[in-house]
């Protein structure tokens, strides 16, 4: 059976966690399937989701994505627990490995081994979830004598990935594939490595789940929803991780200069090898029409799982503007 297609917000809708409530019961309302987390700071994403069982009644709800580096097997376990009794059957567990200046930036933690890591966190966690104890002298981590009380339904575990090895990782081991940030051009090639992935472990590749967060805005104003992109997204690609994935995704110029740039603290370099094609094929920007067809386009392409994330810095009537863009009253992914 295929795999039902869905939509969700993106949140925490602000710093207070009242107006990230709102937009849930907002956007259940309204007939969105889901709502996921980022999980880059305040307000805590996996406390925040636990406030949703309470406030909620049938939207699913996710995190896209807790770093592993920052929380052990055992907490995330633990933490799995609780949300999977909260929200029983309608919570996701996304974990990846983040980014190099997230992880060694704020936290001081370095980004070791990351496929690796990932793999073993996921492995650990799912062992916790079952109730087994903990027996484990991995590559990056060990855990002995840990046990918690089984779930007879536990949270299932999708993994966040970019170039090929996390991505066939991701799809082997998680039971979803979580992907961000891509140009569109990418996508076939990322959806092979799912297959890939999953066909060894001996899964059918169609019935992993595809969660995309986009950077969307409906809007009038294509050249200013551009630069807003441009100024919030050229560090993303100066990162190491983020920089490699476009250089993998045919974009190995725009990546030198991008890294170049950043090197020389020259934001106007930096920015503008993002050009406003770049942008086009990464960001879905413009008006209604123009953002419903992007969104199908990568529907076709293999994605199941739709977050709109508004671009940064958008207004509330910007914001509600994309948001109402995507109800099924006027919108249907299939």
């Amino acid at each position: 059976m295929a795999l039902k297609r869905r939509m969700a917000v993106t949140l925490p809708a602000s710093p207070f966690v009242k107006d990230t409530v709102e937009r849930v019961q907002w956007a259940e309302a309204n007939g969105y399937t889901d709502a996921w987390f980022g999980d880059g700071g305040a307000p805590d994403a996996l406390t925040a989701a636990a406030v949703l069982g309470a406030t909620t009644k049938d939207i699913r709800i996710g995190v896209a994505v807790t770093p592993v580096y920052t929380r052990t097997p055992a907490v995330l376990a633990a933490t799995a627990n609780v949300l999977g009794q909260v929200l029983p059957g309608r919570f996701v567990m996304g974990l990846g490995s983040s980014s190099q200046t997230m992880m060694g930036g704020w936290h001081g933690i370095e980004l070791d081994k990351p496929v690796t890591r990932v793999r073993e966190t996921a492995l650990m966690v799912r062992s916790m979830l079952a109730g087994e104890k903990s027996n484990f002298d991995l590559d990056t981590m060990a855990s002995h004598g840990y046990r918690q009380f089984p779930m007879d339904d536990p949270p299932p575990l999708y993994l966040a990935a970019l170039r090929p090895k996390m991505i066939e990782m991701a799809a082997e081991v998680g039971d979803g594939v979580i992907f961000n940030l891509w140009p569109k051009g990418a996508l076939p090639k990322m959806m092979e490595h799912v297959k890939i992935g999953a066909e060894r472990a001996g899964k059918n590749w169609q019935d992993v789940e595809v969660v995309n967060r986009a950077m969307v805005l409906v809007t009038d104003d294509k050249d200013g929803a551009r630069a807003r992109f441009r100024a919030a997204f050229a560090p993303y690609y100066a990162t190491p991780v983020y920089n490699r994935f476009l250089a993998w995704a045919g974009y190995s110029d725009a990546a030198s200069t991008i890294t170049e740039g950043w090197a020389e603290k020259d934001r106007e370099k930096t920015g503008g090898a993002l050009t406003d094609a770049l942008i086009d094929e990464i960001a879905i920007i413009g008006v209604e029409e123009e953002c419903r067809e992007r969104v199908l386009a990568d529907a076709a392409g293999g994605i199941h799982t739709h977050i709109i994330a508004p671009l940064g810095g958008a207004t509330a009537e910007e914001t509600e503007r994309t948001f109402a863009t995507f109800t099924p009253d006027v919108f249907s992914v299939g």
